[in-house]
């Protein structure tokens, strides 16, 4: 069985929350005791599973989850359209990697806003869009076509939405995978680029007489300048849901705007999102609630339970199946993960 493209998201995102969320609560207790008031600003995938561990397990801890998608996807979207992003209003909510511009809009001349949804729906529909990729092996088809499906666009990139739904990677439709151009190998294709890349950075500063920085569209930065400098900036951010989106489980974590200055992070509520965007959300939330209740519980048992409720995981394996390769993926993963998972533990008792 080909597990390559599970290695973020999906199941193989499951395990890796396991391994991930004992270390960040370690740092969560290090902050309590030396820096109780400071601002935990967390990269780490899988995000949302993440952000709600630390949430359920230290709730008076400030943490923020953050993640590019929401301004990377507005910047591919704008080169489709041939538009300067900075003359581009959008909004957008809902949960890492499954939060959907629900207003994405062209500032005109006389200072209204021109709806975009359209033109990139007609384009699509022509198959002139999607015209830019930020990779030439990622198409970027799969986000099309639930837009053109649920009247969205998501803001995560086609090669891992697919990963979170049930209709595009299946074991007997090749036919699907060519379709859609999703590239079953780009996880780990980008992780040897990316180290490659970090190695020639690296002997490039070593060597350089002076080193240049520039801006980047991460929010670490514009946050630490928010909150120590005063000047407010808003950014997308993983927060534990407090009512921010009263259409999603209360202690589930969301993506919203957040407002930052000098009092820190202000969540903004968000109450708008349609019923087929919340119920899409919820089969990956029910998941991510699950893979908490294992760590919270230290119980192997809610493991399985969340591998059986994956949706992409479901639509491919049986009962049987599902057991099986998350034995093997918690066999494989071995002493990284908590002993409560550990597969020779449970075999020993």
């Amino acid at each position: 069985m080909n597990l390559s493209q599970w290695a973020e998201h999906s199941i193989g995102g499951r395990t890796r929350g396991l391994r991930t969320v004992p270390h960040l609560w370690s740092i969560c207790e290090d902050m309590l005791e030396v820096c109780p008031q400071a601002i935990m600003l967390q990269y780490v995938n899988p995000m949302a599973i993440n952000t709600w561990a630390i949430g359920a397990k230290y709730p008076q801890l400030r943490q923020v989850g953050l993640c590019h998608s929401v301004q990377g996807t507005a910047k591919e979207l704008a080169k489709d359209l041939d538009i300067p992003v900075d003359e581009i209003r959008y909004r957008s909510a809902g949960i890492n990697h499954m939060a959907y511009f629900l207003n994405f809009e062209h500032r005109q001349p006389d200072g209204s806003f021109r709806d975009l949804y359209p033109a990139l729906k007609q384009g699509y529909a022509e198959g002139r869009f999607p015209h830019f990729s930020h990779s030439p092996r990622c198409p970027n088809k799969v986000r099309y076509e639930m837009m053109s499906r649920l009247g969205y666009f998501v803001t995560e990139s086609s090669e891992h939405h697919a990963e979170y739904l049930p209709y595009f990677i299946k074991r007997d439709r090749p036919d699907l995978i060519e379709k859609f151009g999703i590239p079953l190998d780009e996880y780990p294709k980008r992780c040897v680029e990316q180290v490659e890349a970090w190695e020639r950075q690296a002997a490039k500063y070593r060597e350089a007489e002076s080193i240049t920085v520039k801006p980047s569209h991460e929010y670490a930065s514009e946050i630490i300048n928010s909150v120590v400098m005063g000047q407010p900036s808003v950014i997308y951010g993983n927060i534990r849901n407090q009512g921010f989106i009263p259409q999603l489980p209360e202690g589930c974590a969301v993506e919203v705007p957040v407002l930052v200055d000098a009092n820190g992070l202000q969540p903004t509520v968000v109450t708008d999102i349609p019923p087929q965007l919340i119920a899409l959300m919820r089969t990956n939330i029910n998941v991510q609630e699950l893979t908490v209740a294992a760590l919270m519980e230290q119980s192997p048992e809610h493991i399985y339970h969340a591998a059986m409720l994956d949706p992409h995981t479901a639509a491919e394996l049986d009962l049987d199946q599902i057991w099986a390769v998350t034995d093997a993926l918690l066999e494989a993963h071995g002493d990284w993960l908590p002993e409560f998972a550990r597969v020779e533990r449970r075999k020993a008792s």
